[in-house]
């Protein structure tokens, strides 16, 4: 069975579950089981490991500590929940099951959810869940670790889209973040940064991408910073999955920066968007406000300022913002665009297809700031993306691998200043400062890509013109004898159009 049977297999049996429950109170049942599912099965590896070497205790703490595995309780594991899955009281005892875990993890601390016993679960699907997830094992290292991972995403996938717009408090679709780690392309040894980072998804692609090449996990260290409690405690358990040492602090970034000192060499993020009642008149002298303060009404260009504030001297920012970003004049929007164009800090700006976001139908762009542009000085990459992507169904739009690798390859030709990049009418452009000046420091790509150059058919103007209208004449004269024929029908059921 492949990854995406597994995946399907598994939603089937989760949603059994759910019955009325909110979706936004159901992925956290299923999310929690999928974690503890995962540690235990993790732990009772090592305590295999264990049992066949005299020397070692089984049962010392300390041994799983050491590894960086956490310590699972007797009454935690997984092959006593399973024993206990028929049993009416299997809601009390997965709440246990947590709650000794917390205690003896202290990283873990006010992370996992506790509400198995509520009256509103259905504790037989409960039990039947428990019964499904046992028949995937999870102990085979690092493979059995990204399996996991991946129905982690997968089920956050699929209940941001059941959520809709609360959905986007927590999940950035996942073509979305490709685009943007790839575009940035992480190192080994680089901070990385999201202020707020939601359930980790861009800690996650950035680590897979640096894997990826490097063939390792990448030595990075990643910060974040979550305003939602309960999407803070989803990011904790991903990260724990991946085996990522996140530092991802819980607050409201903006009013409560918890890490004021941090310089990043990568700030990767998706904050929400347009924000009106971001409490920016309490942040008036703020000293992240350089290029002038953000407007009380929207918060985006407060955002886009924090993310500079956090660049280390050689750091890059790619971040999404909604369109009107890049041309808005209202309440010092304008100025304050102006003022980052000038400060020679902006690289590129994409505009995205519609459709991608699950949470909201506002078009969005990619905003990529630079400090360190010393050979690309005074211009700029404008990418006009919005004609990209597939449909996966009747709503939502993605990404294709294509899209994203021919996207990050011209980005990554401008930053190089390769010889081999030239512009493409219609998609892509490299322009200066003046001419950004000349167009009042609006950067909506459309202004600098031009057309798509249209390949010349060489067909006479004329002898196309008498193809194509007698073309049409033939579709008038199909269009009303089909009109006749449906008046003809009409009229035998006893309907007629006059």
């Amino acid at each position: 069975m492949d990854i995406r049977e597994i995946e399907q297999k598994l939603w089937q049996a989760a949603d059994k579950l759910r019955n009325n429950m909110d979706a936004a109170e159901y992925k956290h049942v299923v999310l929690g089981l999928i974690f503890l599912k995962y540690i235990s099965d993790a732990f009772e590896e090592k305590h295999r490991k264990l049992e066949s070497d005299k020397l070692a205790d089984p049962e010392d703490k300390d041994e799983y500590l050491a590894e960086n595995i956490f310590w699972v309780p007797k009454e935690a594991r997984w092959s006593y929940l399973k024993d206990n899955a028929k049993q009416p009281n299997i809601g009390v005892l997965i709440d246990n099951a947590m709650d000794v875990i917390e205690r003896d993890n202290t990283t873990l601390k006010g992370v996992l959810p506790k509400n198995y016993a509520r009256e509103a679960l259905d504790k037989r699907r409960l039990g039947e869940l428990i019964d499904t997830f046992s028949n995937m094992t999870f102990d085979k290292g690092h493979e059995s670790k990204d399996l996991l991972g991946r129905i982690y995403e997968y089920f956050m996938g699929m209940f941001a889209d059941a959520e809709g717009k609360r959905g986007g408090q927590f999940y950035t679709p996942r073509s979305i973040v490709r685009l943007l780690v790839s575009m940035l392309e992480p190192k080994t040894g680089e901070r990385i940064y999201d202020p707020c980072c939601g359930s980790g998804g861009m800690f996650v692609q950035s680590e897979q991408f640096i894997e990826d090449r490097q063939h390792k996990k990448g030595a990075v260290s990643v910060y974040g910073q979550e305003s939602n409690q309960t999407t803070w405690r989803l990011g904790k358990m991903n990260m724990a999955i991946r085996g990522i040492g996140a530092d991802i602090k819980y607050g409201d970034t903006l009013h409560s920066d918890k890490l004021p000192d941090l310089k990043a060499d990568v700030v990767i993020a998706n904050p929400p968007f347009n924000v009106s009642d971001w409490g920016g008149e309490l942040l008036k002298n703020d000293v992240r406000w350089v290029y002038g303060v953000p407007p009380v009404s929207n918060a985006n260009f407060a955002w886009a300022q924090h993310f500079i504030h956090h660049l280390s001297p050689i750091g890059t920012a790619g971040f999404v913002l909604a369109n009107g970003s890049m041309s808005s004049q209202s309440s010092g929007e304008g100025k304050i665009r102006k003022n980052i164009v000038k400060a020679d800090l902006l690289d590129c700006i994409v505009t995205l297809p519609s459709q991608l976001f699950f949470n909201t139908g506002i078009p969005a762009c990619l905003w990529f700031i630079s400090r360190d542009r010393t050979n690309r000085k005074n211009k700029v990459l404008f990418i006009d993306a919005r004609n990209m992507g597939k449909m996966i169904n009747r709503r939502n739009r993605e990404l294709t691998d294509e899209d994203i690798n021919a996207l990050s390859d011209v980005y990554k030709q401008f930053k190089l200043q390769d010889p081999k990049y030239s512009d493409k009418p219609g998609e892509w452009k490299v322009t200066n400062l003046n001419e950004i000046a000349e167009q009042d420091f609006v950067l909506t790509p459309g202004r600098y890509v031009g057309s798509a150059e249209v390949e010349d058919d060489d067909e006479a103007f004329e002898e196309k013109m008498k193809r194509l209208t007698s073309e049409l004449k033939d579709h008038f004269t199909k269009s009303h004898e089909l009109e006749k024929q449906i008046k003809e029908n009409l009229k035998k059921i006893g309907y007629e159009i006059k």
